[in-house]
């Protein structure tokens, strides 16, 4: 079964005015439809890897045979990520924004000492990643962790692919094309102002989930 570019759970101009309009037509309709089209493109025609879910490719790369291994981590992680991206934001002061609460925040506290240092080690972990990537948090053994990975590695990946693994909670897309637009080079200002738009109610559904 094809895989499919999702819909955006709220309008294009919604995230305004931490991610302009513009940035976020092309980065849904452009980037992230290209990587579901070269996702299936890959995959056509093999039966075996297309009744797998993207989460499924990605986390067993080693069954993917060698000629298409690249496009699949490529375009599968791509996919995986900003399915997960589109889900965690939500327009400030109508789902975005705030702090996390309940079990999620106590589990911030514990790992991190505070929100506020978790916000520090989260923006150091996106802002250090040379060229493009993600930031990400993850549970593994039931801790949550902060780390990076490039271009679209996922941690599902496991450490020897991505650099990083276990379940991810939450991710933050910091390729140019998710900024440059309104941000120019200046990733900092961009993911001090993303902090607007985070969906700590889907965050904290991802984190149940993983446990």
């Amino acid at each position: 079964m094809a895989f499919t570019l999702p819909n955006l759970p709220y309008d294009f101009s919604a995230l305004e005015p931490v991610i302009d309009t513009q940035t976020m037509q092309i980065h849904h309709g452009k980037h992230h439809g290209t990587y579901v089209t070269n996702l299936n493109n890959a995959i056509a025609g093999k039966v075996q890897l297309e009744s797998k879910s993207a989460e499924a490719l990605i986390s067993d790369l080693a069954s993917v045979q060698e000629d298409i291994r690249t496009a699949v981590r490529n375009n599968g992680g791509g996919h995986v990520n900003h399915s997960m991206f589109w889900q965690i934001m939500a327009p400030k002061g109508k789902g975005g924004g705030g702090e996390p609460t309940g079990e999620l925040a106590a589990a911030i506290n514990v790992n991190f000492g505070s929100f506020a240092d978790f916000k520090t080690r989260f923006m150091e972990a996106g802002a250090k990643r040379f060229g493009s990537g993600w930031a990400w948090l993850v549970l593994k053994s039931g801790k949550l962790l902060i780390g990076s990975t490039a271009n679209q590695d996922n941690p599902l990946m496991g450490d020897a692919v991505a650099g990083l693994s276990g379940k991810p909670v939450m991710g933050l897309d910091v390729w140019e094309h998710a900024y440059y637009l309104k941000y120019q080079n200046r990733r900092p200002d961009y993911m001090t102002a993303w902090w607007d738009v985070v969906n700590w109610t889907k965050i904290a559904e991802l984190y149940k989930n993983a446990l």
